[in-house]
């Protein structure tokens, strides 16, 4: 599975006759090297390896990964709508086609339904029940998440649960939340978001994602709706191009 730019390839050899492209081979060998050396120094230093337990292939380790860097605004916050007023929510998707989130009220291109848990469940419950299920997540199903996950917050009085998604073959590193946020959908209502760090597509695994967990919860009696590609067409479309 890839996203936005591929950079793999075999290059040609830096001996050229042709000065613009000795100066790009130049470039690209200066990068790889500072490349390896960045990742021989952390071998060297003893860094901690930062590839999930739970991955299904060890095929792809030699790879360099795109994990891309962690938002910092992850988490309830207060957010600004399209109209300039202010809202207790989940970080906004932005354009590209990559994202879902439950509180872009705004933003129907992105929105998805909140979840709502069963009758005689407390926000605690919900919550350990939510991350139970997430913790039996499969990583590899529909041929993504390879890479494997981990659930790095769980706070359930407070309700909410962040989790890191990585991809097997380039370790693109999805942001998934779920979180109670009060006065928003009702007094059994989930907020979620799920998102890409890096390109413009994601050739539908946040779908998938999101479609994966929502059946889990409603087999134990949520109401849980996923991603339907009938009111999500712009994002169908964009992540079908080849």
């Amino acid at each position: 599975m890839t996203r936005g730019l591929a950079f793999g390839g075999t290059h040609k050899n830096c001996a050229a006759d042709d000065r613009s492209a000795a100066t790009a081979c130049n470039r690209r060998t200066m990068l790889t090297t500072a490349f390896t050396t960045v990742a021989s120094a952390a071998t060297l230093l003893g860094l901690p390896d930062e590839r999930f337990e739970n991955k299904i292939s060890n095929k792809y380790d030699d790879r360099p990964k795109r994990k891309g860097p962690q938002p910092q605004d992850l988490g309830v916050s207060k957010r600004k709508d399209m109209d300039g007023e202010m809202y207790q929510g989940l970080k906004q998707c932005g354009a590209a086609p990559n994202c879902f989130s439950s509180t872009d009220l705004d933003d129907p291109d992105h929105l998805i339904p909140a979840w709502k848990w069963p009758s005689g469940l407390t926000k605690k419950d919900a919550f350990e029940q939510l991350a139970t299920t997430i913790k039996a997540y499969v990583p590899g199903q529909k041929d993504i998440d390879g890479g494997g996950f981990k659930v790095m917050t769980v706070d359930t009085d407070k309700g909410y649960v962040y989790v890191q998604f990585e991809a097997l073959k380039n370790g693109y590193i999805d942001d998934f939340e779920i979180a109670y946020i009060d006065g928003l959908g009702g007094g059994d209502s989930v907020q979620v978001r799920s998102s890409s760090r890096v390109g413009y597509l994601d050739f539908g695994v946040n779908a998938k994602r999101i479609n994966f967990i929502a059946k889990a919860l409603r087999a134990q009696g949520w109401n849980a709706e996923g991603v339907d590609p009938s009111t999500h067409e712009f994002y169908v479309m964009e992540n079908s191009r080849q």
